[in-house]
């Protein structure tokens, strides 16, 4: 089992890059990052999940919120399904980062009934953009398994992890109303102090 991180951590200085080559660095000083770790390309509830991030993103942007998400899948591999989407999509297929932030697999991604049902939605929305040719159908074998689960990470300018949460199932995530709610606490409680400990990067 990866060793999970907790609130008030302090994740060191990391620079990726995009599937669209964009140069991202964590921490931001200008702004926070909410970074999630998702699961493969094409991951119905992956995709179900970003595209109700996606029709929001204007009042993250307002709130000096930028989205990066994971996925343990080739930029190859991503470009299909996200490159249009308003936000940061990281390629990690060594799953490096998922390691250094603790993020784990289980057969409990799958197994829990509160998933079932954004799984058929998920598909069914996946099927839809397949018949309509935005994205291609999603793949049977992926890159990782389908057996991961999601992580969520707010981390402010300092480097200091806010708030986190690992999901307990494949759908067990923040949703955006939770993101905002927890920003705005943050401003207001320690106006993004620098954390104490060294635990990431």
């Amino acid at each position: 089992m990866n060793r999970r991180l907790k609130e008030g951590a302090l994740v060191n200085d990391l620079h990726f890059t995009s599937i669209g080559s964009i140069q991202i660095k964590v921490p931001d000083p200008s702004q926070m990052i909410h970074l999630q770790f998702r699961r493969f390309a094409g991951c119905p509830v992956c995709d179900l999940h970003l595209h109700s991030v996606a029709r929001r993103g204007s009042e993250l942007s307002a709130a000096s919120i930028r989205e990066v998400v994971v996925f343990h899948s080739s930029a190859e591999a991503l470009l299909p399904y996200y490159e249009g989407l308003p936000f940061d999509v990281v390629a990690d297929p060594d799953k490096k980062l998922y390691r250094q932030f603790g993020v784990e697999s289980g057969l409990r991604a799958l197994m829990s009934p509160l998933v079932w049902g954004p799984i058929i939605r998920g598909v069914v929305g996946s099927l839809g953009r397949t018949l309509s040719g935005r994205a291609p159908l999603a793949p049977f074998n992926p890159s990782g398994g389908r057996l991961g689960l999601p992580a969520d990470f707010l981390i402010a300018p300092s480097g200091m992890i806010i708030a986190c949460k690992y999901g307990s199932h494949a759908y067990d995530q923040w949703s955006v109303d939770e993101v905002l709610e927890l920003a705005a606490r943050a401003r207001s409680e320690v106006g993004g102090s620098v954390g104490k400990r060294v635990v990431a990067g």
